[in-house]
């Protein structure tokens, strides 16, 4: 399947039913695949509709949920969350990047990613943050996207299984790529 087949789009709180079933599976689909998303194995639909129904009533305005779509639903997502700190207008977090295993190794990832970034720029927004765990495809991802790492957190959060992964820090200044963009004539990188 190519990224042609993916369409993303910006999804809108509050979310109809059949995309918070369909984000529900994505994340179970993630839990049980071993991705590290905050959940431990094993999670039930139920759990991952209540996560979604509530991250996505509770978030900030000015979050944002993408989701991707192919011919069968929801394959994949990504948020950006503004910092709630008075002091930092200017950043967000990006957080629960997810691509259902049918559609990893598709270009998903990046075009998810791509999309948030541009998405935060939209929103005025200079500087995200994240964090990958060390060793796996998203740390990679991040720094073939010029994500810069800040430093690993060693045991900060467990698998999906209960053991102890590190965590590496990742940031991105929006800001500074246009600049440099700007100076070489290369347009917006998004």
């Amino acid at each position: 399947m190519t990224g042609r087949t993916h369409s993303i789009e910006r999804l809108v709180p509050p979310a109809v039913d059949s995309d918070v079933r369909a984000l529900g599976e994505l994340l179970v689909d993630a839990v049980e695949s071993g991705a590290a998303v905050s959940f431990l194995a094993p999670l039930t639909l139920q759990r991952a509709e209540a996560w979604w129904r509530e991250v996505l009533s509770t978030s900030l305005a000015a979050s944002v949920f993408l989701v991707a779509r192919d011919a069968t639903g929801i394959v994949g997502t990504v948020q950006l969350h503004p910092a709630w700190a008075p002091n930092q207008p200017h950043r967000a977090e990006i957080v629960k990047l997810i691509v259902h295993r049918r559609s990893r190794r598709t270009g998903l990832g990046s075009r998810l990613m791509q999309a948030v970034e541009a998405a935060a720029r939209g929103g005025g927004f200079t500087l995200l943050t994240l964090d990958a765990k060390r060793g796996e495809a998203a740390e990679r991802l991040y720094r073939q996207l010029g994500w810069i790492a800040a430093g690993t957190i060693p045991r900060y959060a467990l698998d999906s299984d209960g053991t102890p992964h590190d965590a590496v820090i990742f940031y991105k200044e929006l800001a500074a790529l246009e600049a440099l963009d700007q100076e070489h004539g290369h347009g917006n990188r998004a």
